[in-house]
């Protein structure tokens, strides 16, 4: 058992996906800074000074802090929006280089005697 999960473990597989958790979480860390620190300041100096995670409702007793709602959503928006950049450079970065290897090389002169020589010596054997 313990082999068994040696194995999985260490596959490539999960070994980037952890590393892609990492990242992606210092990622977020980046990205909801942005947004708590750049684009809400801006938000609320257009919108007359009204921060939006500080707004609430009281119903009876509770107190619905819809505000900070709302400041999710738009922090998953950006993220959603940032992830989507970065993997739409990185696709089209991706298909430049496929079709970089795609591109078959011409035989070269020397390359062609090589051929033809090798041809006659088969020929010369049979």
């Amino acid at each position: 058992m313990w082999k068994e999960f040696k194995e999985f473990a260490l596959k490539g597989n999960v070994l980037d996906l952890a590393v892609g958790v990492v990242i992606g979480g210092a990622f977020g860390v980046i990205v909801t800074s942005l947004v708590n620190d750049i684009i809400m300041p801006l938000v609320g100096i257009i919108s007359g000074g009204v921060d939006v995670s500080g707004l609430t409702i009281m119903v009876g007793d509770a107190e619905l802090a819809y505000g900070a709602f709302l400041q999710s959503i738009i922090n998953f928006l950006i993220i959603a929006f940032s992830i989507f950049m970065f993997l739409k450079v990185a696709n089209k970065l991706m298909r430049k280089r496929e079709a970089e290897e795609e591109v078959v090389e011409e035989e070269t002169k020397t390359e062609l005697y090589l051929k033809e020589i090798a041809a006659l010596l088969a020929e010369k054997k049979a």
